[in-house]
């Protein structure tokens, strides 16, 4: 009997028939000495090659890991992303309320209204104004200041320079 972990196969050059012996009835007939031939192949597994096998499959499942840890890390950066944009836009809606809040209050009609509700005060009438009058000359002098030390050295230098160029 062959061992479980073998393979057989039929050669099928030695399993001929003889078309020469033929009976009466059109029926071909083998010749009894030519049997197939069966031969085994010993497929036995050495232990070297399923320790490698063994590696060879924790180093695919570590890569599978990596990879899926890689995915599982850019996905929760973009969902961090997303949820920095959205917090960004929210702040830039609420930036533009308050600054058109603010000009709303800053509008004269406000600062006056405000002015004479909270503050007490009142709008000037022409009896407070009072006018001066002041009579000078259409003429503004200037008094003639003396030259410093750098001053009379640099009007020395420009009488050099515009008596050398002519």
């Amino acid at each position: 009997m062959a061992e479980p972990d073998s393979v057989r196969r039929y050669y099928s050059d030695t399993y001929r028939a003889e078309s020469d012996d033929t009976s009466g009835y059109g029926v071909r007939q083998n010749k009894p000495d030519l049997k197939p031939q069966i031969s085994m192949r010993n497929t036995e597994a050495k232990s070297g090659s399923v320790f490698s096998i063994i590696i060879i499959s924790v180093l695919a499942a570590l890569l599978l890991g990596l990879v899926i840890n890689s995915l599982n890390r850019r996905n929760t950066m973009y969902n961090d992303v997303a949820d920095a944009n959205n917090k960004l836009s929210l702040l830039e809606a609420e930036n533009v309320r308050l600054q058109s809040e603010l000009e709303s209050r800053m509008s004269a009609k406000n600062v006056e209204e405000y002015a004479e509700n909270v503050l007490n005060m009142q709008k000037i009438d022409s009896s407070q104004i009072k006018y001066i009058r002041i009579q000078t000359d259409d003429v503004v002098s200037i008094p003639q200041q003396d030259e410093g030390f750098f001053a009379k050295v640099k009007g020395f230098f420009d009488r050099c320079v515009e008596y050398f160029r002519g």
